[in-house]
């Protein structure tokens, strides 16, 4: 395992790939080469090239931040079936959506580099129960970098004639920028041909997503307000990404709560357009899904972390994707006003106590049995509520005088 403060080699492909180039950026063409998939789920698998003798194929790797999420497997005990063809490794497929668009796309950048025909992309599943299913956003996406492009999930171990096996150009950690090579091709091919169509102000919103999402708490109050400002609220799970990339591609300003969507906007958006994201909860991969929409789209979203809380479920103790963040409306208020994605001295209310817990009935959940308020929030959030009611007395006192 790399050393986190070592500087990397970039052309080792041994070490994590990085944005700056190097193996991240190089390709290798293996004949015969005996692709592995996993035999168990976990977060680390034994899985993926081995080149005909038996070494590691390090380059196909998936690496998430400073480690290899797939590691060398064994060597099939039985001669596997051949592929036949000339097939491009596209690695792991997620069926997450998120994890898709930054890990599964993260070598579909050869495809502006590959000289010759190719029979298709090759994958392995994350989730060995998954089997060899593809779903329809995953076969959309590949239309939409190259339209009719075959997809194969390799479900046992096989044995491909010509497999060209390309750097890991996008993903989780430094390489969230994606390399040069990775964000042109998707400039050169993703979703060229779809036209924008939609409102110029647009609110991605989280709100009809299960509870197994986590989520925002007060959200629906927010897309009130932003209603309100002009904005159309858009739910992308509901649409195809044909008609997500449309609405993304027509928006002057977009206003987000964290999470996947915005990895689908960071493909085609422009510098020219205003971002800003809403943290839902207090988590690394907010700062990683900045980075990717600053280095794709050209531009800095504006980042607004402005939880009034966090409520965490009690038997995770800790903030997870099942956390639900409270927001403080006038904190968001404050930084759209000054930043001009709504109006100036616009003023909204902070969720009251009462308001809290109708909305945690409404969505069928225990609030006092099972959440826990994140104890640094709760420290705040007192804080501020103390800080409030000084500068509220303080007011009364400077009128009494008066």
């Amino acid at each position: 395992m790399a050393n986190e403060d070592a500087a990397p080699d970039l052309n080792n492909p041994e070490t994590q790939p990085m944005p700056e180039g190097g193996w991240s950026e190089s390709c290798e063409e293996v004949s015969g080469a005996i692709v592995v998939p996993p035999k168990v789920s976990a977060f680390t698998q034994a899985a993926g090239i081995l080149y005909p003798d038996g070494r590691h194929c390090a380059r196909g790797a998936l690496w998430r931040k400073f480690r290899p999420l797939t590691i060398l497997p064994e060597m099939p005990e039985t001669e596997p079936d051949v592929l036949k063809g000339r097939w491009l490794w596209g690695g792991v497929l997620w069926a997450h959506f998120g994890h898709f668009l930054v890990e599964s796309t993260s070598r579909l950048w050869a495809l502006d580099r590959i000289e010759g025909d190719i029979d298709g992309v090759l994958f392995i599943p994350k989730r060995p129960r998954v089997g060899d299913a593809v779903r329809g956003f995953q076969r959309d996406y590949l239309d939409l970098m190259q339209a009719g492009l075959p997809i194969e999930v390799a479900t046992n171990p096989v044995r491909v004639e010509q497999l060209i096996v390309p750097g890991q150009g996008f993903g989780l950690g430094a390489i969230t920028r994606g390399t040069p090579a990775f964000r042109s091709a998707i400039r050169n091919r993703f979703g060229r041909g779809i036209e924008p169509d939609g409102a110029s102000r647009l609110y991605i919103s989280r709100s009809a997503l299960g509870l197994g999402k986590g989520g925002l708490l007060g959200e629906e109050r927010l897309e009130d307000h932003l209603r309100a400002e002009g904005y159309e609220i858009f739910h992308p799970e509901k649409y195809t990404l044909a008609t997500q990339i449309a609405r993304y591609k027509a928006a002057r300003q977009v206003v987000a709560a964290d999470g996947s969507a915005l990895h689908l906007f960071a493909m085609v958006g422009r510098a020219e357009q205003q971002v800003a994201m809403i943290l839902r909860r207090s988590s690394g991969a907010n700062n990683l899904l900045a980075t990717n929409v600053a280095a794709f789209c050209g531009s800095d979203p504006l980042i607004i972390d402005a939880l009034n809380t966090e409520w965490w479920r009690r038997d995770h103790g800790k903030s997870n994707r099942l956390s639900f963040g409270e927001l403080h409306h006038p904190a968001i208020a404050e930084a759209l006003s000054g930043t001009g994605f709504i109006r100036e001295g616009a003023d909204w209310p902070i969720i009251s106590d009462e308001e809290r817990e109708r909305l945690f009935k409404a969505k069928g959940l225990d609030l006092e049995n099972s959440f826990m308020e994140s104890p640094e929030h709760e420290r705040q959030r007192k804080r501020r509520m103390r800080e409030e009611r000084r500068a509220r007395r303080a007011e009364r006192e400077t009128m009494q005088e008066d």
